[in-house]
């Protein structure tokens, strides 16, 4: 018959635990305080590079964007203010709120004729031709531009549609039909109600449902010139034609 432990055994074996407790808590702390040193040697590091690269994170999107990529291993949010170290020694707060600013005005411009959602790449394209002697911009300098937008609270954000990024600057909700047209649409920047049938294998109540919606938000345009009398949706917000915006 196997013999149970006893009081002296099972005290034994909490204090064994104890043990091993504190010798993993010990080992922790040692990690975390390295870590923190380590930390802490990267962040005096970064410094020193911005300092001694500070012209190329200002004038080179490509540098601008690894810079980036390097403080956000280290915990550093260049971006979180435009007060204190970063932003007296980099600018680079109030480049990234002037360019929030150009963001806000070519979205309300543009809004009449796309709805309020625009092609990353034209809007990047249409930051170029306001002004010729801007800092040149990339779109990981507009993605992080409007990301501060965000706290306006008034509807900017990126979406992706296939394989373009779209700027919607109106809290419109597009559910997952919307965004099948709109992908569908970007082969010829428009659609008929057939070939959204016939492609997305949808009932005609369905696709014409989804189009109106599209229609009534502004995002689309009628075009009913055409011989075979069918009507095309034009979506200017994955057109291949840039919108003309006037300087400012």
């Amino acid at each position: 018959m196997r013999r149970r432990p006893g009081i002296g055994g099972l005290q034994t074996a909490a204090a064994a635990r104890d043990q091993y407790r504190l010798v993993g808590e010990n080992v922790a702390k040692i990690r975390t305080d390295m870590m923190k040193e380590q930390l802490a040697t990267f962040r005096t590091q970064l410094e020193e590079f911005a300092r001694k690269h500070k012209n190329d994170i200002r004038k080179n999107p490509a540098f601008r964007s690894q810079f980036h990529e390097m403080c956000a291993k280290v915990g550093v949010d260049p971006l979180a203010s435009n007060k204190g170290f970063w932003a007296e020694l980099l600018g680079i707060g109030d480049f990234y709120y002037e360019l929030g600013v150009q963001i806000v005005e070519i979205c309300l411009a543009t809004r009449p004729h796309n709805g309020g959602l625009i092609n990353l790449q034209e809007l990047c394209i249409l930051l170029h031709q306001r002004k010729s002697d801007r800092e040149a911009v990339s779109e990981d300098d507009c993605l992080r531009a409007i990301s501060k937008l965000k706290v306006l609270g008034s509807g900017f954000e990126v979406i992706s549609v296939g394989k373009k990024k779209l700027v919607r600057s109106v809290p419109t909700e597009l559910n997952k039909d919307h965004n099948e047209i709109l992908e569908l649409a970007q082969a010829q920047g428009f659609v008929t109600v057939e070939e959204v049938e016939r492609r997305l294998s949808w009932t005609s109540g369905r696709a014409i449902d989804a189009l109106d919606t599209l229609l009534d938000e502004g995002l689309a345009m009628i075009d009913d010139g055409h011989r075979d009398g069918k009507r095309r949706y034009w979506f200017p917000c994955v057109s291949s034609n840039s919108t003309p915006v006037a300087d400012t």
